[in-house]
């Protein structure tokens, strides 16, 4: 009791002094304090506020960076409160720590704590918030630097990941505030649906990965940190879906260019300007969206001018994107007002784009996608059938080493539609490919009617070689002058009799 009561006595003769002495005491006595403190504690306090000033415009960026760093650790086990909040920028729930809770965690072998201050302003609303830094005094110096520059690196991948990724297309106002509208991008495609071979697959994770990481790289040799790729194949490869693949697999922004909307170079430059870091900026059908080829086949062509043509000449261009403005879009000194960018052209005919256009310096992968192979069959297998194998799959790889394969967009078509029942898929894709073995010229809705009616392979299958060329549907008889069959209908033939053999082991074995 006598102890309670010495408590209670001190603590009013400690009221009655904060009433009696004057303000500028207090505040010393206080520093003092805080000072006495500082010195025989062994830990060391760094505060981090939320602005860097008293008025609240100039955000902390450390602040931001601390904040997303918690985000990104486990904090289940180290902290018992929290703020869940989800931003309509963002796809997941994220958390504060809650006001005036700590947060734990470890660097080096160091026990370190985080803890949110939240104060109430006083006569106002406002809140002012900070961020507590707790570590060891003895090892500040060595373990401050190495740590916040781990918070900034996992605080910015942690906001690249989790951000809400954007697909934008230019409105046809470039030249004013903002040029580009956007959606959510959602593209569901990935590296593990892509229909590509695994060696290419392999290939371009790992430059992108480089790419990526590659910050300090190319800072030191000299070059603006951006990539082009030349994506180019028949309709159907896969060139967009690869695309997809590409921005999810970095999580980036996607910026599809409509060159067909901009006006002229000026305009370009400005949407170029507008776009951010960490994206593709796509250009699909490059040799069909503007003829840029023929400005440099008129420029050689071209003779002596008369007066007056070449100022009409001027002011055509000036009207127009050229092949100049694309080319310093692509690797001019504007091509560097940004970091971490990919570049990305499609095309359909390769031949036709301008060889200015596609050096390395401009386009530096260049990516061919055509027609399935076995390990592409497979993965479009997989993913509409859910097969790892099955006995036809032989069949398959020997139509596609024949000359039978297919794009992915007609072989999944084919999986989509009889999805099912994965044998009759099988013997579908297997019907399309006897047809471009056989030499037909289908269009796709001939392809459609094969897909319906698979049947149609083992019929072909069973009736004898110099029949196959009248039964198959849709096909056309062939004759050279003379009335006799070419040396490579032969070689089709001998093939599709080894399609007839394997089709009957396939079925002694299901039927054993």
């Amino acid at each position: 009791m006598e102890i309670l009561s010495q408590m209670w006595s001190f603590l009013g003769l400690l009221t009655v002094l904060q009433n009696v002495l004057p303000s500028q005491i207090l505040s010393l006595l206080h520093s003092l304090y805080e000072s006495l403190q500082d010195f025989f504690s062994p830990f060391a306090y760094f505060e981090i506020p939320e602005f860097n000033d008293y008025c609240g415009v100039d955000v902390n960026d450390l602040y931001r960076h601390v904040n997303l760093y918690l985000n990104s650790v486990n904090p289940a086990t180290t902290c018992r409160r929290f703020t869940l909040s989800r931003s309509k920028s963002s796809n997941r729930v994220s958390f504060t720590v809650a006001p005036n809770h700590t947060l734990h965690d470890s660097f080096n072998g160091h026990t370190l704590s985080w803890t949110h201050h939240v104060e109430t302003v006083q006569d106002s609303l406002e809140e002012r918030r900070s961020f507590s830094l707790k570590l060891p005094k003895r090892h500040h110096q060595a373990i401050l630097s190495p740590y916040l520059e781990l918070v900034t690196s996992r605080a910015e991948e942690f906001e690249r990941v989790s951000r809400e990724r954007r697909l934008f297309t230019n409105n046809g106002h470039g030249s004013y505030e903002s040029g580009w509208v956007s959606v959510p991008f959602r593209h569901p495609s990935t590296f593990e649906t892509l229909a590509l071979e695994p060696q290419l697959r392999q290939q371009i994770t790992d430059d992108l990965t480089a790419f990526a990481n590659g910050k300090e790289f190319y800072h030191r040799v000299g070059r603006a940190w951006k990539r082009g790729y030349l994506l180019y194949g028949p309709p159907g490869s896969g060139k967009s879906s690869l695309i997809a693949a590409m921005a999810n697999y970095l999580c980036y922004d996607v910026y599809d260019l409509e060159l067909t909307k901009v006006s002229d170079n000026s305009e370009l430059r400005a949407l170029l300007i507008q776009t951010t870091n960490r994206s593709i900026i796509v250009i699909e059908d490059i040799d069909c969206s503007v003829d840029l080829t023929a400005d440099r086949l008129s420029k050689t062509k071209r003779t002596a001018p008369a007066k007056g043509s070449s100022r009409d000449h001027e002011s055509e261009e000036n009207g127009r994107v050229t092949l100049s403005g694309l080319l310093n879009f692509t690797d001019g000194l504007w091509s560097c007002c940004g970091e971490e960018r990919i570049i990305v052209f499609t095309t359909n005919h390769r031949d036709k784009v301008d060889p200015a256009l596609v050096r390395c310096g401009r386009m530096d992968v260049h990516v061919s996608l055509g027609t399935c192979g076995i390990h592409a069959f497979k993965a479009l297998a997989g993913n509409y059938l859910g097969l790892e194998s099955h006995p036809l799959f032989d069949v398959v790889e020997s139509c596609i080493r024949s000359g039978g394969s297919l794009t992915p967009a007609q072989v999944g078509e084919i999986l989509l539609r009889n999805r099912r029942d994965c044998e009759v898929a099988i013997k579908a894709v297997i019907s399309a490919m006897q047809a471009r073995i056989l030499g037909a010229e289908r269009e796709p809705i001939e392809y459609e009617e094969m897909a319906k009616s698979p049947e149609s392979l083992e019929r072909g299958l069973m009736e004898s070689p110099e029949n196959w060329e009248t039964s198959s549907p849709g096909r056309k008889k062939r004759k050279d002058g003379g009335g006799s069959v070419s040396v490579s209908w032969e070689k089709k033939v001998k093939f599709l009799v080894r399609l007839r053999s394997l089709t009957k082991s396939d079925s002694g074995r299901r039927g054993c």
